[in-house]
């Protein structure tokens, strides 16, 4: 004998009441179509309804109208007192309540949950509950016939929900390819082959969707910040998280009252030469995103003001006694140690815990080498859409390029904006569209000059003296020398050079890993960055 099949909805207190007399049952009524579906015959129906004599005479009638077409169907009638039955913690205690209580047998009976009756509140609040398990159920939703709800056919059809996501392959697939277009969109479609960077992408695209907490981006100069922060403010705007501006400012370039000013507005008079009031870059941002570059350069009263709008909200404009509202949601920009600046006492502790949250580091070009070739392509795309012209590479200017855009000697203090410009001059100075060998020699020479070396000089030349080392030690220190320089601590540095390894260690300690490997060669981190 197979399983018993029982039933769970609300009573339809204005569908369920449709039509008067004999007439009734030539309309369509839900709790009536779920008794008359012949491929899910109900065998008992929890009926829920309200506590007022209305609607437990409309239960008793709807019950005894399913008696007559389908006598084998039990229905038990299950008051449920709901104040406001569109308030969505109120519907949802008490059907959890009665999820909880109900004594389910599940090795004798297969549960359905009707969600067409009730109101959209109670229908939401089935589906998390049956989601979740509390009602080891499916859904089932009844419909008149199409274009017969008056006529002709009142059982109408059904239609079952299995909440089993798994069976639906093409739902799942569907959000994986929306994650894979907001993850390309924060990587401006760049192919970043770097994988540290491809991580800390996705965790910064699933961050940027869930939360409106402070985000900090660190990384050297030039690796790209304020274009993230740009491209995550465009991500929440397209998804409708942001109505406001995105302001950017780079707190390096302020000083004094200007610093204040600039941020937190002034009223008229506030001091010399405030001849009208100002509303700052904090009240520009509301509703939007306020990104602060280089956030550690800002002085000791600007970081405690900011301190005071991120927590509240609000803040004094200088030379004001009335307090003015800015909800923005920050993102800052650094290029420093903030914790050592804390140390130092030159950075708010508490602030930095406020800002601190969420933390990703972005590292320079030295430390995505893969990603230059990928970052070349796109900045002849982007000369292409600014110039509308077309220049590309001949194939062995662009392998002599790339050789030495990867050789250890090639330093990219400025990082993506450096090579950016060094494709920008490339792409502008090539006659018919071509960059050929000629342009490139001279791009490297160029580079060259700009770091303070000279062609088919050896950077550890000077560090090694006259120390013989093999080829392939040798070629393995210029690429760490490459990335302390470009690093701002020993740490940092480890952490770039055992990006891979570090991760199955319990308790990295790459500062030592690599204090370690340079004293096998006799240096060490302060040569090495002098």
């Amino acid at each position: 004998m197979g399983k018993r099949s029982v039933a769970i909805g609300f009573l339809g207190t204005t569908l369920d009441r449709n039509g008067k007399g004999a007439a009734r049952w030539q309309r369509w009524r839900p709790t009536i179509s779920l008794c008359q579906q012949a491929h899910t015959p109900i065998d008992r129906l929890e009926l829920i309804h309200g506590t007022s004599a209305r609607d437990l005479g409309l239960a008793e009638r709807i019950r005894d109208d399913i008696q007559s077409i389908s006598p084998h169907t039990e229905v038990r009638l299950q008051p449920m007192v709901l104040r406001n039955p569109w308030d969505f913690e109120e519907v949802y205690s008490a059907l959890h309540d009665f999820a909880s209580a109900y004594p389910f047998d599940t090795e004798h009976e297969d549960y359905l949950v009707h969600i067409t009756t009730g109101t959209h509140v109670a229908q939401i609040c089935w589906f998390l509950l049956t989601e979740a398990r509390y009602l080891p159920a499916r859904l089932i939703q009844t419909s008149p016939a199409r274009g017969k709800e008056d006529t002709a056919d009142p059982a109408g059809t059904s239609t079952l929900i299995d909440l089993d996501l798994s069976r639906y392959d093409h739902i799942a697939s569907r959000f994986q390819r929306e994650q894979a277009d907001s993850l390309n969109f924060l990587k401006a479609g760049i192919a970043t082959r770097n994988a540290a960077f491809n991580r800390s992408i996705e965790q910064i695209e699933r961050v940027a969707l869930r939360s409106r907490a402070p985000m900090l981006l660190v990384g050297p100069t030039g690796a790209g910040k304020s274009f993230l922060a740009r491209r995550i403010y465009e991500l929440k705007r397209g998804r409708h998280q942001l109505e406001g501006r995105f302001v950017e400012v780079n707190c390096a370039t302020l000083r004094g009252d200007g610093a204040m000013s600039a941020l937190f507005g002034h009223s008229k008079g506030a001091f010399t030469g405030a001849q009208n009031a100002r509303d700052g870059l904090l009240r520009a941002a509301d509703g939007g995103m306020l990104f602060l570059d280089e956030i550690g350069e800002l002085g000791a009263d600007e970081q405690a003001m900011l301190l005071k709008a991120i927590e509240e909200k609000r803040f004094f404009p200088l030379g004001s006694d009335r307090e003015v509202e800015s909800d923005f949601q920050l993102i800052a920009g650094t290029h420093r140690d903030l914790r050592s600046r804390v140390a130092e006492g030159l950075f708010r502790e508490d602030l930095y815990a406020r800002i601190n949250l969420w933390t990703f580091e972005l590292p320079g070009l030295a430390g995505r080498r893969e990603d230059i070739e990928p970052n070349i392509d796109f900045e002849l795309q982007r000369h292409a859409r600014e110039q509308n012209r077309q220049v590309r590479f001949n194939l062995e200017a662009k392998r002599r390029y790339l050789a030495f855009a990867n050789s250890p000697q090639a330093r990219w203090a400025g990082n993506f904006r450096e090579l950016s410009a060094s494709i920008t001059r490339m792409a502008t100075l090539a006659d018919s569209g071509r960059i050929d060998e000629a342009l490139v020699l001279e791009e490297i020479g160029r580079l060259q000059r700009a770091w303070g070396l000279e062609q088919g000089a050896n950077p550890l030349d000077a560090l090694l003296g006259d120390k013989a080392l093999d080829q392939f030690d040798r070629l393995q220190l210029h690429a760490v020398l490459n990335v302390c320089r470009n690093a701002r601590t020993l740490s940092e540095a480890g952490r770039q050079l055992f990006d891979v390894s570090r991760l199955e260690k319990d308790k990295p300690n790459d500062a030592d890993r690599l204090r370690k490997y340079l004293a096998r060669f006799g240096l060490d981190w302060n040569q090495l960055k002098d």
